[in-house]
């Protein structure tokens, strides 16, 4: 079984179809959205994670390629860099995976790096810019 995460953009035009209905369909692909966001006539983006045989895999990839959708390996991840975070909690307002979170009792905000689904609305929602995306070198198809 083949799994990574991925993030799709989709072109603000010419994407009409239910391509993530096809990669299940046609490639026998599995796969989890973490984080969508596309509207009309407007650029879109998706993170999901994307799982099924190595080859089924790269055809999928391929078949999203060729339907003009940028296809990038979430081969980023989120840190926190804990001198500059000041605990205010904004960042778990945002966190669709509750990796950030307020602990309880001392109100000091923690950081769980294996639920972060790499949405990166934290970045901008962090006041002092105490979470930052680093890239990791993992390879698309390794």
């Amino acid at each position: 079984m083949h799994s990574r995460i991925l993030i799709l953009r989709f072109p603000a035009t010419g994407t009409n179809q239910p391509v993530v209905c096809y990669l299940a369909r046609n490639f026998d692909l599995t796969f989890n959205i973490l984080k969508a966001t596309i509207l009309p006539r407007k650029e879109g983006i998706m993170v999901l994670e994307l799982s099924g045989s190595k080859k089924n895999f790269k055809d999928g990839v391929q078949y999203l390629k060729d339907t003009g959708i940028d296809v990038q390996n979430a081969s980023r991840e989120v840190n926190r860099v804990k001198n500059k975070c000041i605990h205010c909690g904004a960042c778990t307002a945002v966190c669709p995976t509750s990796a950030l979170a307020v602990h309880q009792p001392d109100m000091a905000v923690i950081f769980e790096q294996k639920k972060c689904s790499i949405c990166e609305l934290c970045v901008p929602a962090c006041p002092t810019r105490a979470m930052e995306v680093h890239a990791t070198s993992e390879a698309f198809f390794a």
